[in-house]
């Protein structure tokens, strides 16, 4: 009985440390990350998952550094290698998940959306009704995620300013966003998290009465 005891203690305790060193390496990124060390950040979201075999959250934000620092790059050999490592994390983060991830697929949409951004004549029509496709089946997958929301009619409206179209009918969904964002519980440690200033911000710009 008491070498029972004694392995369920050393179990804890290893899993313990196991997940504290998890919690403190992703915190460590995410510093990195807000000190704009994106280099840096990837780095460490990638050493994470050699070790979190069975977590698609270290790959996916490794995927998402790469994505974010894409936007505005000028340089197209710097972006198709930056972007060439997101669509590998990506992956990656894909084959982990156990199903059909709403999360991913929004990444994988700001994915393409990288590219058309960089050109939009290039990559437009090549794109974009894969980008309108991820989203819809994002938002299927989790139609009361604000987050899900949020990206599909941060889309749609880039889509309608790029053809002159007004964007009133997408602060509906904005605004719903930000309302279900209220009662909105992350499903774990370290999931992504609603940013409520962008959604406020893009209703101050486009929805005043």
């Amino acid at each position: 009985m008491k070498t029972l005891v004694y392995l369920c203690i050393a179990l804890f305790t290893i899993t313990t440390i196991a997940q504290s060193k998890y919690e403190a390496g992703m915190e460590k990124a995410f510093n990195l990350w807000g000190e704009n060390k994106t280099g840096e950040a990837s780095n460490v979201f990638e050493r994470i998952a050699t070790v979190e075999k069975d977590n698609w959250l270290p790959v996916y934000y490794a995927a998402q550094v790469n994505v974010v620092k894409s936007f505005g790059e000028k340089d197209p050999a710097v972006l198709k290698s930056q972007l060439d490592k997101a669509l590998d994390f990506l992956n990656q983060a894909k084959a982990i998940a156990e199903k059909e991830n709403p999360y991913i697929k929004v990444l994988e949409g700001q994915y393409y959306t990288a590219w058309i951004a960089f050109d939009g004549m290039k990559y437009g029509m090549k794109y974009s009704g894969k980008v309108s496709t991820l989203y819809s089946e994002a938002l299927a997958l989790a139609p009361d995620n604000p987050i899900v929301i949020y990206s599909k009619a941060e889309w749609d409206a880039g889509s309608a300013t790029y053809f002159g179209k007004p964007l009133d009918p997408y602060c509906k969904d904005v605004q719903r966003a930000l309302d279900l964002s209220e009662n909105f519980e992350q499903e774990g440690a370290f999931f992504p998290k609603f940013q409520i200033n962008s959604a406020q911000e893009f209703l101050d710009s486009n929805c005043k009465e």
